[in-house]
């Protein structure tokens, strides 16, 4: 099924992508021949039941996954051509990544924790900029705190900055706010949909479906395959969706 979001060039496209694990009888096809594009300056959700394929999908999206047939394309740069050494660049200046565990270094404080992609990219982190992203996510007065000094949503605010420092084309968000409470997921949710308002391209997997609503669009997987997709749904719209599809 070739679902396109946008007629806007994408910020990464897929063609005819498939994922397969293992081999013979056993084997698992967790992303089967998916065409898709995730648009430039849009907010895509990435929804469908459990073993669906939405986090392979987002990890092959991402260059985290290589891709068994098909193709990714980040912009106009091939991912599937690209060399581990170019990958591991481009995951580091182009790319961004947040996760449903914050992945903080506890021993750093929340500056140290954003400046860490600049260092690893073998920049030398302006104290300018790292203090204005953690100002972005409303944490400019925790920036000498070490993670165990901050709750589980400034936790994640400051992992949204750590990705965001090195202003990637695309932020890929798998279950951002599946280990928050209600008011830091809002919180969370709030800084996601103030970012993609400014033009950042973010792609998120979730399986909460007022958090799907949140996005300009959710796209539903159902065995590795794009089954469906919606624009613009409040969260009841999008539950009833899901479970349509998980029936």
């Amino acid at each position: 099924m070739t679902t396109t979001l946008t007629p806007v060039r994408a910020a990464i496209s897929l063609y005819g992508v498939s994922r397969v694990f293992g081999r013979g009888p056993a084997a698992v096809r967790a992303v089967d021949d998916v065409t898709l594009e995730f648009p430039r300056g849009g907010w895509t959700a990435v929804m469908g039941p459990s073993g669906s394929g939405k986090s392979t999908l987002l990890h092959c999206a991402a260059g985290l996954e290589k891709v068994d047939n098909g193709r990714v394309l980040l912009g106009d740069t091939d991912l599937t051509a690209a060399g581990d050494a170019e990958l591991t660049a481009l995951r580091r200046t182009r790319i961004g990544f947040v996760f449903q565990s914050f992945n903080l270094i506890g021993a750093l404080t929340a500056e140290q924790n954003i400046a860490l992609p600049l260092r690893l990219a073998g920049q030398r982190p302006s104290r300018t900029a790292v203090r204005a992203t953690l100002d972005a996510v409303g944490l400019a007065d925790r920036a000498r705190h070490r993670p165990r000094e901050l709750s589980g949503g400034q936790q994640q605010r400051v992992a949204i900055a750590r990705a965001m420092v090195t202003r990637p084309e695309v932020l890929f968000a798998d279950e951002p706010t599946g280990a928050l409470d209600s008011t830091a997921a809002r919180t969370v949710l709030d800084l996601l949909r103030a970012m993609a308002d400014a033009g950042q391209s973010i792609v998120m997997v979730t399986h909460d479906p007022g958090a799907a609503a949140r996005a300009d669009a959710v796209v539903f997987l159902r065995d590795g395959r794009v089954v469906d997709r919606i624009a613009g749904a409040d969260a009841h719209r999008v539950a009833d969706r899901l479970a349509a599809w998980e029936r």
